[in-house]
């Protein structure tokens, strides 16, 4: 089943107030955060590829290489493929990056068909592509597909936050915080914007950007 699709702001503030309602430690947090963002995206190749370019590498320098990639309109899957290596290498992409980018190209992936599919067949299916784990199948579903029922438990940052939230003596496993997560469903992506904000908040205080 797809389940709840977040579409709007409206969608994150019902899921907000359903798990302040839940558990007093969410409300507490939400005080602290405000309302929460959307952070939705459009889906399709380029937002894979675009989270292929970002790994192991800073924010700017991710941008800088998508921008080379833009200009020389390398983002699209049938370039990807006629590309040689030397073209993709100019641009920025090591020679990793560029089989990753290569097999998620060759996938051919029906990305609009994903639209419809289970949260667990989507995972399983960008799973497949070498260059894309689990972590990255999951954002792309909560951020590029909208879904209202997942949870990255992955993210180093959701880990710290629950950490921080819940009082737990250490930062949880993926495991652990996986089997937290359950508890927060049908919302578990409201969730994960939540703990991201609070996580912010934190740091802040803390003198941390």
């Amino acid at each position: 089943m797809v389940g709840r699709i977040i579409t709007s702001e409206a969608c994150v503030a019902e899921g907000a107030a359903w798990l302040a309602d839940q558990d007093a430690r969410f409300h507490q947090a939400l005080e602290l955060t405000g309302p929460l963002p959307t952070r939705l995206r459009k889906d399709g190749f380029d937002q894979l590829l675009s989270a292929i370019v970002s790994q192991q590498v800073s924010v700017a320098a991710a941008r800088a290489i998508w921008k080379r990639m833009k200009d020389a309109k390398l983002t699209g899957p049938r370039k990807i493929m006629w590309a040689s290596e030397e073209e993709l290498r100019a641009v920025g992409l090591s020679r990793q990056k560029i089989r990753y980018a290569k097999a998620l190209a060759e996938a051919r992936i029906d990305f609009k068909g994903l639209r419809d599919r289970p949260n667990a067949e989507i995972v399983k299916t960008l799973t497949q592509v070498s260059g894309i784990g689990v972590w990255t199948a999951e954002i792309y579903a909560m951020f590029s597909l909208g879904r209202a029922d997942v949870f990255a438990p992955g993210d180093l940052a959701l880990q710290e936050s629950a950490r921080m939230l819940f009082g737990l003596e250490k930062r949880p496993a993926e495991k652990q915080l996986r089997q937290m997560a359950e508890a927060w469903s049908p919302w578990r992506s409201v969730a994960a914007r939540l703990l991201w904000a609070y996580y912010h908040v934190e740091k802040q205080r803390e003198g941390i950007a």
